[in-house]
């Protein structure tokens, strides 16, 4: 006779609530990051130069073209992105409530929409993501790789922070360090005086 416990159909059990669980968990993950890390000091950051300007922008949606002169004296978060990329529609919850959360406190999140693949290209394809994905916050259509190139940016997604002087202090490649981004946006926001 076969124990409860070491029954395929308790183990297909316990294997659902673990999955669940976990599903659960990564759901919450971004109401979650507000309680990030401990604080650090802007100044304690590595400076890797003045940001470059946004470049070769095809069009602009949520914005009229801006500037990073124009921007001068706020936080800018630079989120490279394209709509059909998994671990971009990932980071895009966390992008869309710094946007929401910060913007009020002086940062300003410019998404940078630079394609993979030919159908990305499309405006209004990009449009129908950015609705389905709550992206609020201007996004900048870089079919030509204009601004990418010059970041010498390799990644989706990829994060670049930039001071209120118009320094890029902190680079993060990929998903994750949701917590550690948050904090270098809180620093540099209290950084402006």
């Amino acid at each position: 006779m076969t124990s409860r416990l070491s029954s395929p159909f308790s183990f297909q059990r316990r294997t659902f609530l673990a999955s669940a669980a976990s599903v659960a968990a990564a759901v919450a993950a971004p109401a979650l990051t507000h309680a990030a890390g401990p604080a650090i000091q802007a100044a304690t950051l590595p400076d890797f130069g003045a940001a470059p300007e946004f470049t070769g922008i095809e069009r602009w949606l949520n914005s009229e073209p801006l500037t990073l002169a124009q921007l001068r004296g706020r936080v800018v978060l630079v989120d490279f992105w394209t709509y059909a990329c998994i671990n971009c529609i990932r980071t895009l919850p966390h992008v869309n409530r710094w946007a929401e959360l910060y913007t009020p406190q002086g940062l300003t999140v410019v998404g940078v929409h630079t394609p993979e693949f030919p159908f990305e290209r499309t405006t209004s394809n990009v449009e129908v993501a950015m609705r389905r994905h709550g992206v609020k916050h201007p996004v900048a259509q870089d079919n030509r790789y204009g601004t990418w190139k010059a970041y010498s940016n390799q990644y989706w997604p990829a994060a670049y922070l930039i001071d209120a002087q118009g320094h890029i202090r902190y680079k993060h490649f990929g998903e994750g360090e949701y917590d550690r981004t948050e904090v270098v946006i809180r620093a540099l926001l209290a950084a402006r005086g």
